[in-house]
């Protein structure tokens, strides 16, 4: 009989290690965990049903059913199974959005993230603890390595990934629960050794068959891996690369959030760089800042392919004007302003009574108790037009266009960007101070 991979009192001590850094300071009252029947979130909870168990902590467990296949109820229920023989609340949440079209893998995470984002928001709870192994690790950075990623698409996945807002920069999802903080317990451990684990535990778990479709460009990695090893590529070697890239990435993040300290400001919800020190900067940083600020002004999670960047950067050296991703960038004498592209918001509106849970274009409020009947939308020519000393502001007019506004029917009764109405009657969701923070948490 072949040994276990890492004996089962050897990998608790490794689990309970890896929490412990994952909470250095202090532990908080309760942790969820998503569980999907599967040998990995299975051996997740009752790891973890021991480490919260030590501690007095309260755990709540959720599954995710996709609607995908018929055996995932019985995955649900399996996984619920054990949440109860251990005492733990067990909830499950069902995805209805798949339309057949598009790439599944992926809608299906992010549906996933969704849905869990709003379950712990109902459950107030603060972290959510996820099944990722080490060889979910290995094959992420094998499929990164293979679409030209660069530092930060090789740093893959981190062991804790802080609260962010759940935006997909589509404009339909502002006001989604904010995403808690995400815990990967496991990257340090592989799927032999937690089957081996939950054998010694006489617990059963479910496969997915889905684990064995070439369709997808994950399975494609995990069954390529093992003919990589001679090379010393394993899910081990892999693993290392995207700890040393989250080394890299974290120093590349702090040098980006100190020169934009030193060279960029924030003009209601405008960025602005001064051009010649965004310039002397490395192609790297000035990259970075400029992904940053397009993923702020046009609330998107992903920032623009590298290709792209680079063409835009180029053109502002040249001091010529851009669209992408969104947002307009504007090349001045001595500043670049990004702001967003009058096109992306020119329709969208928003009532102002219901701003507070949908915040118009995901940035802005409406303020006061006089907003009756009002609704939030860009300030278009029209709104412009109501406007005839807006000369005066220093802002051009095309970052004026898309400026967040407040409409009384035809008439625009508070427009900030403009000096039009009380400057506290439209209020952005996040500070400036946000702006410059998000640099580190990305």
């Amino acid at each position: 009989m072949t040994p276990p991979e890492t004996p089962p009192a050897t990998l608790s001590d490794d689990f309970a290690g890896s929490m412990g850094a994952l909470f250095a300071d202090s532990a908080p009252s309760a942790i969820g965990v998503a569980v999907s029947g599967g040998g990995d979130s299975m051996a997740l909870l009752l790891l973890l049903h021991r480490w919260a168990q030590a501690r007095g902590l309260a755990l709540h467990v959720v599954t995710v059913n996709h609607g995908l296949r018929v055996e995932a109820a019985a995955e649900a229920a399996l996984a619920g199974a054990l949440a109860q023989r251990l005492g733990h609340s067990h909830d499950i949440v069902s995805w209805t959005g798949w339309q057949g079209q598009g790439n599944l893998q992926d809608a299906a995470r992010q549906a996933r993230r969704r849905l869990i984002a709003a379950w712990a928001a109902s459950k107030q709870i603060e972290y959510v603890a996820l099944g990722h192994t080490e060889g979910d690790q290995a094959e992420t950075v094998l499929m990164r390595l293979a679409r030209g990623s660069g530092v930060d698409g090789l740093s893959a996945m981190s062991a804790r990934t802080e609260a962010t807002e759940d935006s997909e920069g589509t404009g339909d999802t502002a006001g989604t629960p904010t995403t808690p903080v995400i815990l990967r317990p496991l990257l340090g451990l592989s799927r032999a050794a937690l089957r081996d684990f939950l054998r010694s535990e006489n617990q059963s778990w479910a496969d997915d068959p889905s684990n064995e479709d070439l369709r997808f460009d994950r399975i494609k990695a995990r069954q390529i891996l093992p003919q990589l090893a001679p090379l010393g590529i394993d899910a081990a070697r892999l693993a290392d690369v995207a700890e040393n890239m989250q080394d890299a990435r974290a120093a590349l993040s702090f040098f980006a959030h100190e020169a934009a300290r030193d060279m960029a400001r924030l003009d209601l919800g405008d960025v602005i760089f001064e051009r010649r020190a965004l310039a002397s900067l490395p192609a790297e940083t000035r990259r970075r800042l400029l992904a940053h600020a397009l993923r702020w002004i046009s609330s998107a999670r992903y920032a623009p392919r590298r290709a792209k960047l680079a063409t835009l950067l180029e053109a502002l050296q040249n001091g010529q004007g851009a669209t992408l991703h969104g947002c307009l960038c504007l090349a001045g004498e001595k500043e670049i302003r990004i702001c967003r592209e009058y096109r992306a918001v020119e329709k969208l509106i928003t009532p102002a009574a219901s701003s507070a849970q949908q915040p118009w274009d995901q940035r802005w409020l409406a303020a006061g108790s006089d907003t009756a009947g009002a609704e939030l939308r860009a300030l278009g020519a029209a709104g412009l037009a109501q406007c005839p000393d807006w000369r005066q502001t220093g802002r051009p007019r095309a970052a004026l266009l898309p400026a967040a506004s407040l409409w009384q029917g035809d008439r625009v009764i508070c427009c900030p960007a403009t000096q039009i109405g009380e400057k506290s009657g439209i209020t952005p969701r996040k500070s400036d101070i946000d702006f410059f923070a998000a640099l580190l948490s990305h």
